[in-house]
C-alpha cells in the first residue's frame, strides 16, 4: 500500500498521448497532491514541456535505463508492450502502478477497479499493481452497480458505439481528414482502420477469435464479472466503432432477478456516484456524445421496460472514454489510496 505523504511524486508513462494529456488536465483540476511529475514518452516526444498545477514540466525518453527513484505512484496508459516491460518491474520496486493497459486485468492478484464500483478492492495489492478497466467496461459497470444491488442482474446484453479517440490520436486525424477529403469529393484514404470510418460503422474493434467475438467484446464480458464479483452473470457484447471523435455509447439491455419498474430504476440510478440520469423523453432528453464530451459523469437515459422478457430493463449510456473510460478513474484511484 502506498505510503502516507502529503504529497506525492508522480510519474506518468504515456504522458503526450491523449489519455496522458487529459489526466494533466485531470490533475489540475481535482488538485491532486503532488510534490513533483515525471513525464514520460518516446523519443520522438522528449523535450517536449506541458504544464500541470501551474507548473512546466519536460517529458523524458523512456528506456530501460529510466530511473524511478523517488516515485511514489506510476500511471501507465501506453502501449501493451511498455505495461508489460514497466508494470511489474516497477511494482516490484515499491513504486505502486495504476495501468490502463488490458495486460493485468484479468490477472487474479490484479484489482481491477471502478471506485465508485468495488473501492474495496484495493485492499487487496499483493504485486503493486492495480489494473483499469477498458473504456466500455466503465460505464457499463456503473450503470449496472446500482441495479445489480437492487434487483440482481441475471444477464446483460450490450452493444456499444465507440468514438475513434479510443484508439488515439491519429484515430481522431484519420476521421477528420477523411472527412475533409469526401467533403471536397476527394478519396478518402485508411490507414489506422481497415475501411474507411468517415460516414461508416466498423463492427469490429480488436482482433477475432475463432468463435468470431472481437477482443474488445471478450474484454467486455470477463471484466464485467470480475468487477461485480458476479463470475456466473451471463454477458454478451457487440462493439461498433463509430464517426464520433470523443464518448462511447451503450445500449444496454438487462434481465434482472426480480422485477424493477423504470421509475424505481431511475431513481436508484440518480443515486449512484458519478452517474448522471439524463432521461425526458417528453422533453426530448436523452444522452448523446455532445453532452458528456469533458464530462466526468456517466449518463444514463432512455431507461425503459422491456417487455419481451420478464424483469427487462433497456438503457442507453454515454461516457467521455478519455475522462472517465481511462485519465478520470486512474486519477481516482490514486485518490483513493493516498486517503488511504
Amino acid at each position: 500500500m502506498l505510503k502516507k505523504k502529503s504529497k506525492y511524486v508522480m510519474a506518468i508513462l504515456g504522458a503526450t498521448g491523449a489519455v496522458g494529456k487529459e489526466t494533466l488536465e485531470i490533475l489540475e483540476e481535482r488538485k491532486f497532491p503532488l510534490e513533483s511529475l515525471r513525464l514520460f514518452a518516446s523519443k520522438r516526444s522528449a523535450g517536449e514541456v506541458l504544464s500541470c498545477q501551474e507548473r512546466q514540466w519536460t517529458v523524458e525518453e523512456l528506456t530501460p535505463e529510466s530511473s524511478f527513484a523517488g516515485v511514489d505512484l506510476a500511471l501507465i496508459s501506453a502501449t501493451d508492450a511498455i505495461s508489460r516491460e514497466y508494470g511489474a518491474r516497477l511494482g516490484a520496486a515499491g513504486v505502486l502502478v495504476i495501468d490502463d493497459s488490458g495486460v493485468f486485468r484479468m490477472d487474479h492478484d490484479v484489482p481491477l477497479v471502478v471506485p465508485e464500483v468495488n473501492a474495496h478492492a484495493l485492499r487487496e495489492i499483493s504485486r503493486g499493481i492495480v489494473a483499469i478497466p477498458n473504456c466500455t467496461t466503465t460505464p457499463l459497470v456503473m450503470a449496472l452497480k446500482p441495479l445489480h444491488v437492487a434487483a440482481g442482474v441475471k444477464r446483460v446484453v450490450v452493444t456499444t458505439f465507440q468514438s475513434v479517440s479510443g484508439t488515439g490520436a491519429a484515430a481522431m486525424d484519420e476521421l477528420m481528414n477523411q472527412t475533409r477529403n469526401l467533403m471536397a469529393f476527394r478519396e478518402a484514404r485508411a490507414e489506422v482502420y481497415p475501411y474507411q470510418i468517415a460516414f461508416n460503422l466498423l463492427p469490429h474493434i480488436g482482433s477475432f477469435n475463432d468463435g468470431g467475438d472481437c477482443s474488445e467484446e471478450v474484454k467486455i464480458v470477463k471484466e464485467t464479472r470480475k468487477i461485480l464479483e458476479a463470475p456466473a452473470m451471463r454477458v454478451t457484447a457487440t462493439t461498433v466503432r463509430v464517426p464520433v471523435l470523443r464518448c462511447h455509447s451503450e445500449a444496454i439491455n438487462v434481465e434482472l432477478e426480480r422485477p424493477l419498474k423504470s421509475n424505481e430504476a431511475r431513481a436508484v440510478l440518480a443515486e449512484m456516484p458519478g452517474v448522471l440520469v439524463y432521461d425526458d423523453p417528453a422533453r426530448r432528453l436523452y444522452p448523446m456524445p455532445l453532452d458528456a464530451t469533458g464530462k466526468d459523469e456517466v449518463y444514463v437515459g432512455r431507461v425503459r421496460e422491456d417487455e419481451s422478457i420478464s424483469n427487462g430493463l433497456n438503457l442507453w449510456v454515454v461516457s467521455d472514454n478519455l475522462r472517465k473510460g481511462a485519465a478520470l478513474n486512474a486519477v481516482q484511484i490514486a485518490e483513493c489510496l493516498v486517503k488511504g
